[in-house]
C-alpha cells in the first residue's frame, strides 16, 4: 500500500482537478453533491499525502536522495522537457499542509456558503485551486511548476472575484491578476534564461550543473537570472512593493481568504525559493536582497496592520508581515526556519481567517472591529479558538508561532544584527495589533443585537486548527524539524534562551499595552493617536502606496495611452485616410471623362490628333533623330 501511494503521488493533484471538471460540467446546480465531490476529492489527497509523509519517513527519503518519477512531455529539436513527481521532505510537508488546511477550509465552506447562489461554482473553483497548488508542490522542473503557478493565479482571480456582480470584487480580482503578472513576467524571463544558459530547467540537473558553472564562470550572470526568478515570489507572496493586491483579495469569501493567505497562493513564492534553494543560496548578493526584502516587508506589513479597522484587512497585512518573516529566514540561510514558520503559519492564519469569517457571518457581514465588541459570551467557541490563534501568531510559548518565529530570529541574529532588530520590533508590533483585534472584538460592550449561530460544519474545523496552532510548533521542535526539512546537513538547532526570553517579554508587553488601551481602556486611544500624529496617519493610509501607484498609472499609463491614441488616430489612421482621399480625388477627376457620350469621346479623339500633329511639326527634327537612332542610322 505504501509503495502504491509513492508511485501514484500524481493522483494527489489529479483527483481534485477531476472534481473541478465534474462539478463544473455536471453537478454545479446540485449543491450538496458538488460539496460532497469536492470535499471527498481533497480528503483523498489528504490521505495520500499522509501516506507520502509516512513513506518519506520510513524509507529515509531525504532532500539529497529524493524519489522521482518522470515521463517525457515535450521533445523537439533542441528542446526537451519531462513532467513528473518529486517527493522529498520539502514536498511531503507541503502536500500535508496544503491538503489538510484545504480539507478543513472546504468543510468549513459547506456551512459558510450555505444558501449562496454560487455554491456549486465555489466548490468547482476551490477544487481547481487546491489541485493547482498540490501540482506545484510536486513539480520536477521550472516549466512544470510555472504551469501550475499560473493556474494558481487564475484560480485566485476567479475566487477573489467570486462575487463578480459587486464592483469591488471585480476590481480586486483584476488587481491581483495584473499585479502578480508583473512578477510572473520576471519569473518567466528567468526560466527562459536558465534554459538558454544550461539547456535544462530540471531541478535535479540544475543542482548538479550550477556549482560547476559558478566555479568556472562566477556568479554575475546567475545573480541577474536569480533576481528575475525572485520577481515571481515577490508578486505571488506579497512582498514589497508588489504586496498591494493582497489586502484587496479580502473581497472574496472568508474561506477563500483563509486558503489564499494560509496554504496556497501566497506560500507558492516561498516554496519556489525553497525548491530552488541550490540556486539562490549560491548567490550571496541575491541572498542579501531576499533577506532585506523579507525583513522590510515584515516590518512594513506590521506597521500598517496596527491601525486598520476592518478585521480581514488586519489579518491580510499580518499575512504580508509573516511572509516577510519567511523570506527573511530564507535570505539569512535558514530554509528550515522558513518552512517551519510556513507550516505553523498555515495553521494559525487559516484559523484566524476562519474565526473572522465566523464573526462576520454571525453579525451580518460587518467588518469594522469597532462596531463589534463583547462577543466572547455570545460566541465562546470562536473566542477560545481565536485566542489560541492570536497567542500563536504573537509568538507566546508554548503555542506554535513561538517556536517557528524564535527559529527565524535566532537564525537572523547570527547573520545580521540590524535585520534581527527589525525582526524583534516586528514581533512586538505583531503581538500588539493582534491583541488589539482580540480585545476590541471580544471584550467590552456588545454593539451587535442580531447575532446568528454558526453551524457544526464551521465549528469543527476551528477546533482542529486551534489544536494544531497550539501544538504544531512544540511537536516540530521536539521532533527536530530541521533534521528532516533542510538544505545541506541536518540542522540541530537549540533554542537560544536569551533571544526567546526577549521576544516573549516584548510580546507580553505588547499585550499589556493593548489591554490598557482597548481592554480596560485605562489609557486614552484618542490621546495616543493624537500623539502619534503623522505616523498614525501614514500607517492608516497604508503609506499611500495605492495612491502612488494610481498616480503612476494616471501619469504614465494614461499618458502613454493618450500618446498612442493620438498616433493611432492622427498618424496611422491619417496616412490611411489620406491615401483613400487621394484615390477618391483622382477617381472623381477621371470619372469626368467617362460620360458615355460618343460625341464627347470623338471630340477628345480629334483634339488629341491635333495636338499630336502640332507636336510632330514643332519637334520634327528631334523626332527624326530619335527614329534614326532607333533604326540604326538607316533613315
Amino acid at each position: 500500500m505504501g509503495q502504491f501511494v509513492l508511485t501514484h503521488a500524481w493522483l494527489i493533484p489529479l483527483v481534485p482537478a477531476l472534481a473541478f471538471a465534474i462539478i463544473g460540467l455536471f453537478t454545479r446546480s446540485l449543491h450538496k453533491l458538488s460539496a460532497i465531490i469536492s470535499v471527498g476529492a481533497i480528503f483523498f489527497s489528504f490521505i495520500m499525502s499522509l501516506g507520502i509523509v509516512y513513506m518519506v519517513l520510513s524509507l529515509g527519503i531525504s532532500v539529497d536522495m529524493p524519489f522521482i518519477q518522470r515521463v517525457e512531455w515535450i521533445k523537439i529539436a533542441g528542446l526537451h522537457f519531462d513532467m513528473g513527481v518529486i517527493i522529498d521532505p520539502l514536498s511531503a510537508i507541503m502536500l500535508l499542509v496544503v491538503s489538510l488546511v484545504s480539507l478543513l477550509v472546504q468543510i468549513y465552506s459547506v456551512g459558510y456558503m450555505k444558501g449562496d447562489k454560487g455554491y456549486g461554482r465555489f466548490f468547482s473553483y476551490i477544487s481547481l485551486f487546491c489541485a493547482s497548488m498540490l501540482g506545484l508542490n510536486i513539480s520536477i522542473n521550472f516549466i512544470q511548476m510555472y504551469v501550475f503557478w499560473e493556474l494558481v493565479g487564475l484560480c485566485s482571480y476567479l475566487l477573489i472575484g467570486f462575487y463578480y456582480y459587486h464592483i469591488p470584487a471585480r476590481e480586486a480580482a483584476k488587481k491581483a491578476f495584473i499585479t502578480t503578472r508583473i512578477g510572473d513576467f520576471g519569473l518567466l524571463i528567468g526560466i527562459l534564461a536558465l534554459q538558454t544558459l544550461f539547456g535544462t530547467v530540471d531541478f535535479i540537473q540544475l543542482r548538479q550543473i550550477i556549482p560547476v558553472y559558478i566555479t568556472a564562470s562566477g556568479t554575475g550572470v546567475l545573480t541577474i537570472i536569480g533576481i528575475l526568478l525572485f520577481m515571481g515570489p515577490i508578486g505571488k507572496s506579497g512582498q514589497f512593493p508588489l504586496h498591494v493586491w493582497l489586502p484587496d483579495a479580502m473581497e472574496g469569501p472568508a474561506p477563500v481568504s483563509a486558503l489564499i493567505h494560509a496554504a496556497t497562493m501566497v506560500v507558492a513564492g516561498v516554496y519556489l525559493v525553497a525548491r530552488a534553494y541550490f540556486l539562490f543560496s549560491s548567490l550571496p548578493v541575491l541572498m542579501n536582497i531576499i533577506a532585506w526584502v523579507g525583513g522590510f516587508t515584515a516590518f512594513f506589513g506590521a506597521s500598517i496592520a496596527f491601525s486598520q479597522r476592518a478585521i480581514k484587512r488586519i489579518l491580510a497585512y499580518s499575512t504580508i508581515s509573516q511572509l516577510g518573516y519567511m523570506m527573511l529566514a530564507l535570505g539569512v540561510g535558514s530554509l528550515t526556519a522558513s518552512m517551519f514558520h510556513l507550516m505553523t503559519h498555515a495553521f494559525f492564519k487559516s484559523l484566524l481567517f476562519l474565526c473572522a469569517g465566523a464573526v462576520m457571518h454571525a453579525i451580518n457581514d460587518e467588518a469594522d472591529i469597532f462596531k463589534m465588541g463583547g462577543l466572547r459570551k455570545k460566541m465562546p467557541l470562536v473566542f477560545v479558538t481565536m485566542t489560541i490563534g492570536v497567542l500563536a501568531i504573537s509568538g507566546l510559548p508554548p503555542f506554535s508561532g513561538f517556536f517557528s518565529k524564535d527559529a527565524i530570529l535566532a537564525a537572523t541574529a547570527k547573520v545580521s544584527m540590524p535585520l534581527y532588530i527589525i525582526g524583534v520590533i516586528t514581533a512586538f508590533m505583531t503581538a500588539f495589533y493582534m491583541a488589539r483585534l482580540l480585545f476590541v472584538v471580544f471584550f467590552g460592550e456588545c454593539k451587535q443585537k442580531n447575532i446568528h449561530t454558526i453551524s457544526n460544519f464551521m465549528q469543527v474545523p476551528l477546533v482542529i486548527l486551534a489544536a494544531l496552532a497550539a501544538v504544531a510548533g512544540f511537536a516540530g521542535y521536539i521532533c527536530n524539524f530541521g533534521d528532516w526539512v533542510r538544505f545541506g546537513p541536518p540542522v540541530k538547532e537549540h533554542m537560544d534562551i536569551m533571544l526567546a526570553s526577549l521576544s516573549t517579554v516584548l510580546s507580553l508587553a505588547a499585550f499589556v499595552f493593548a489591554w490598557n488601551l482597548y481592554g480596560s481602556k485605562r489609557w486614552s486611544v484618542d490621546a495616543i493617536t493624537k500623539k502619534l500624529g503623522i505616523i498614525y496617519t501614514i500607517s492608516f493610509n497604508k503609506y499611500y502606496i495605492d495612491e502612488f501607484y494610481a498616480f503612476l498609472c494616471r501619469i504614465f499609463i494614461d499618458g502613454i495611452g493618450k500618446i498612442m491614441y493620438f498616433i493611432d488616430l492622427y498618424i496611422i489612421d491619417g496616412i490611411v485616410n489620406a491615401a483613400s482621399s487621394l484615390v477618391l480625388f483622382f477617381s472623381s477627376v477621371l470619372s469626368k471623362f467617362q460620360t458615355g457620350q460618343v460625341q464627347r469621346y470623338a471630340a477628345v479623339f480629334f483634339c488629341g490628333v491635333i495636338i499630336l500633329l502640332m507636336c510632330s511639326i514643332v519637334y520634327f527634327d528631334k523626332i527624326s533623330g530619335l527614329i534614326a537612332i532607333a533604326g540604326g542610322g538607316a533613315f
